[in-house]
């Protein structure tokens, strides 16, 4: 410990952002840091945050979690994509999955071969080569010691909350209620010192992680660092929130429905069913908002809609003087591709690969920053993706969604695909080349061109190859047990 300069971490709120912060800092760090979690029970918290994608497995490894008793503790559901319904036109559906499309080789990705055989006439839908696609369009799931399905979770993001404080504080996490009234400064520098409580209780610290959420206390309120509004992009700015009783089955994956102002999710736990209704104020009253969610819903609500307004943008900064901003105080995308929970735990991540044991300096923060900042771009495109690619004129949102002036960056993508059917990941991008075409193809881009390479295959090799695959994936699907079957016996909990 000696000549350590910062070891007194100190996370402002809880929730999701807050506990997987201090679960993660104590798991891998806990011998060199002490670390304190401020929170209040009477602040509620956005709660939401209810379904994922498969980095958080990784994560989870990471912190040696258990995958049956976290899921459990939260009542979970397995999750192997999200369906689209009514993107591109109204009627449209596609299946954005977290599988491999066919199987690629070094010189053109599987779609490629796949455009060839179409155009020779044969070929069948894309999906029919993915096995996590198949499984999930079929109800079913199943996994194990040795099984290679790629899949995340649904879960309960209060109980969430909860699993990671029971181990953080078997950690080593000291846990403060109360409200913050204050956050001291230094005087000359603008480094947060402490956090001064209601109660007079102080909490110093030597680095600060703001998990306030939208009111980004520590970030912007004291420090004032910024933010850039992303709206002119994202135009959904408000969303209504609420559970229902479970009516059939739990599906493996999401739902996410357009509509003529946005779009609303459906994401089925083992206990109940989460709803919302994601929506422009621009383009829908808040009452028309909430009686759409009401009117589409399954199931008896288990409240009243819970409103939820939001900005979609960046923090300037989310690393800025001794203050790290975490979850929705960093920034916010809309929930459409479930990327709110990855981007608390990339964040975290990169904290404990970059942690200032020897001070502030300034090109470590700068490169934390660029990190970040690009990171949440790539997120930030591939959700701009699926509204900018609509053909629906039917109501002035889409209109708007479909003639906006978009990222160059996106710009480029898109073209990319569109002549040359060419996609890629960068070293530092969150989505996948399967990703990329399956949301590209759903929403209805015909690529004029694509790689000849499956030219030097004769017709019928190719069609023997795309058929022994498709044969391959339907009889590994067809005996696989249903979801609901395989939860049941997996990982059941009493509703």
């Amino acid at each position: 410990m000696d000549g350590q300069v910062v070891r007194k971490v100190v996370i402002a709120g809880g929730g999701t952002a807050g506990w997987l912060a201090a679960a993660a800092l104590s798991k891998q760090l806990g011998g060199l840091l002490d670390i304190t979690l401020v929170e209040s029970d009477e602040i509620g918290t956005i709660g939401v945050g209810e379904s994922t994608i498969p980095t958080v497995r990784a994560f989870h490894s990471l912190l040696g979690i258990d995958e049956q008793d976290f899921m459990r503790a939260t009542q979970s559901s397995f999750k192997l994509g999200i369906v689209f319904d009514d993107w591109s036109r109204v009627g449209d559906h596609y299946l954005h999955s977290f599988g491999v499309l066919g199987k690629s080789t070094w010189m053109a990705d599987f779609h490629h071969f796949w455009l060839q055989a179409r155009a020779e006439g044969f070929g069948g839908e894309i999906g029919d080569y993915c096995f996590e696609l198949q499984a999930a369009k079929a109800g079913k799931f199943a996994t194990g010691e040795n099984s290679q399905i790629n899949y995340a979770y649904h879960l309960d993001a209060t109980l969430y909350a909860r699993f990671l404080r029971a181990r953080s504080e078997a950690d080593g996490v000291k846990r403060v209620e109360g409200k913050i009234a204050r956050v001291a400064q230094d005087a000359e520098t603008g480094f947060i010192q402490s956090l001064v409580l209601e109660s007079g209780q102080i909490v110093p610290g030597d680095l600060f992680i703001d998990c306030t959420g939208f009111r980004a206390l520590l970030i912007e309120q004291t420090l004032q660092t910024g933010y850039e509004d992303w709206g002119h992009w994202l135009t959904t700015n408000g969303a209504y929130a609420v559970q229902t009783e479970s009516v059939g089955p739990a599906v493996p994956y999401t739902r996410a429905i357009a509509h003529q102002a946005g779009w609303r999710w459906r994401i089925p736990l083992q206990h109940r069913v989460g709803n919302g209704l994601v929506f422009s104020s621009d383009h829908m009253a808040d009452e028309d908002a909430k009686a759409l969610l009401l009117d589409q819903i399954e199931g008896e609500p288990l409240f009243d809609p819970r409103l939820i307004r939001y900005r979609t943008g960046a923090r300037r900064k989310v690393w800025n003087r001794n203050c790290i901003a975490l979850g929705l105080a960093s920034g916010f995308i809309e929930p459409l591709e479930s990327t709110s929970i990855h981007l608390i735990m990339i964040a975290v991540t990169r904290l404990m690969q970059s942690f200032p044991f020897n001070g502030f300096d300034e090109a470590l923060i700068d490169r934390y920053n660029q990190l970040s900042r690009t990171e949440l771009e790539g997120v930030r495109d591939f959700v701009i993706l699926h509204y900018c690619l609509t053909e629906r004129d039917d109501s002035a949102f889409w209109q708007r969604c479909r003639t906006m002036e978009l990222p160059e960056s996106l710009v480029r993508r898109i073209a990319l695909f569109r002549e040359n059917a060419q996609a890629y990941q960068a070293s530092d991008e969150l989505f996948r080349v399967d990703s990329w075409v399956q949301v590209m193809l759903g929403q209805r881009i015909e690529p004029r061109g694509y790689h000849h390479l499956a030219r030097l295959m004769p017709p019928g090799q190719l069609r023997q190859a795309l058929g022994d695959l498709k044969t391959g994936i339907s009889g590994a699907v067809a005996k696989m047990p249903s979801h609901q079957d395989f939860l049941q016996r997996y990982c059941a909990t009493a509703a």
